[in-house]
Parts: structure tokens; C-alpha cells; sequence
């Protein structure tokens, strides 16, 4: 199973969002799946079970702007890998619980690759530094990923953000994913000077790797 992969550079949220939507109700099931990688410049979205007070500290230059994908707030930005997962589910044989655990992976293993301690939380979506990580005290537990999905008709739609070297003081405004107090935080605040196209490939590996493993 191949996927055609995009790479978008900085796109506009609308747009983009808008055009997630239009490919999905457009395809059959001959359409090839894609993979969209890019940046967004700083927007706050809610999700369909979102409650709008989460932001709770409103900026007149991030526009929130409401979405169809599960979850609640969360802020994208510059510095922060995008990727949009357009699948047929049904086609690669997999159920949402299951793509959620195996992109969840696919983070896991990108962190690790660069010296990076992640993990679950059960019961908030998401990936979190280790608890018992190598990394100071006040950086465990932080969420350094977020997921989002919608499917429509069997295929999925929006994917995965992950914070590389974001502004981390937007995060601030907002009770990530509806959890006040929930520490955020970036690949560069814990050591990583990689860039993001190096982090990037990484990741698309890994999401790759895991889409097609049995």
C-alpha cells in the first residue's frame, strides 16, 4: 500500500481544512490515499465537543476557527509538524480506535528516535512526555503531540500536530484539549536542534511504517 505524501509548506487553515473536506467527499474507491505535511500560521481550533471558554484568554491576531474532527481546543502554529491522514479505512483494514493507537506509535517512535521519552495518557487523546523520563521535572507529563480525527463514509480526515519549536506561550491562552493547567511543550525546549524537515521525514517514516504493518 502506497500513499501520495504533500507537502504543503505553510498553509492557511481554512483552506486547507475546507480542502480536506472537499477530497474526502469526492473520492471513490479507486482514489489513491494521501498524506498532507505542513505548517499552519497560528490559528486556535475547537473541535465538535469543544466548549469555546477554553479559551480563555482571546488574541485579536489567532482566530479560532470551529472544526468537524473529534477533541476539544488546540493551537497550530508555526514550528509545529501538521500532518492530515485522508484514508480509506475500510480499504487498509482499520478501525479508528486502531489508526489512533497507531499514529500515537508513530510519535512515540519519532521522540525516541531523537532521545525523547513519550507516552500515553489514558483518557486524554494525545502524546505526553514520560513521567519517569531523562528530562527535567517540570517537563514530565507535558503534551509535546495532539490528535484530531473525522470520518466520513469510512475515510478518515485531519491527523496529527506535533510541537517542534512552536510558541509555547499561545498554548497558554487555551486549556489544552479542555484540561486547565495541562503543560505544553516542544521537541527544541527539551534539547532537540534538528530541523523541522529532518523531524518531518522522521515522522512521515514511522506514520508510513505503521499504516501498512499488519
Amino acid at each position: 500500500m502506497s500513499f501520495l505524501v504533500k507537502h504543503l509548506g505553510v498553509a492557511d487553515y481554512e483552506s486547507t481544512y475546507q480542502a480536506m473536506r472537499d477530497f474526502t467527499q469526492q473520492r471513490d474507491g479507486e482514489t489513491p490515499d494521501e498524506i498532507w505535511i505542513l505548517e499552519h500560521p497560528p490559528v486556535f481550533t475547537l473541535g465538535l465537543a469543544g466548549d469555546a471558554s477554553n479559551l480563555h484568554s482571546p488574541s485579536n491576531q489567532i482566530p479560532l476557527v470551529q472544526v468537524d474532527r473529534g477533541g476539544e481546543i488546540t493551537y497550530h502554529g508555526p514550528g509545529q509538524i501538521v500532518v492530515y491522514l485522508l484514508l480509506d479505512l475500510r480499504r487498509l483494514g482499520i478501525f479508528v480506535k486502531e489508526l489512533v493507537s497507531r499514529i500515537e506509535q508513530a510519535l512515540i517512535d519519532t521522540l525516541a528516535d531523537f532521545g525523547i521519552q513519550a507516552e500515553r495518557n489514558a483518557g486524554a487523546p494525545g502524546i505526553y512526555i514520560a513521567q519517569d523520563g531523562p528530562v527535567p521535572l517540570e517537563y514530565r507529563g507535558a503534551k509535546i503531540a495532539a490528535l484530531g480525527l473525522k470520518v466520513s463514509k469510512g475515510c478518515s480526515y485531519h491527523g496529527l500536530a506535533l510541537n517542534v519549536s512552536t510558541d509555547l506561550e499561545a498554548f497558554s491562552r487555551i486549556h489544552p484539549c479542555g484540561y486547565e493547567g495541562l503543560r505544553t511543550v516542544d521537541m527544541q525546549t527539551l534539547g532537540i536542534k534538528d530541523n523541522i524537515g529532518i523531524i518531518s521525514q522522521t515522522l512521515l517514516g514511522h506514520l508510513q511504517k505503521q499504516l501498512t504493518s499488519s
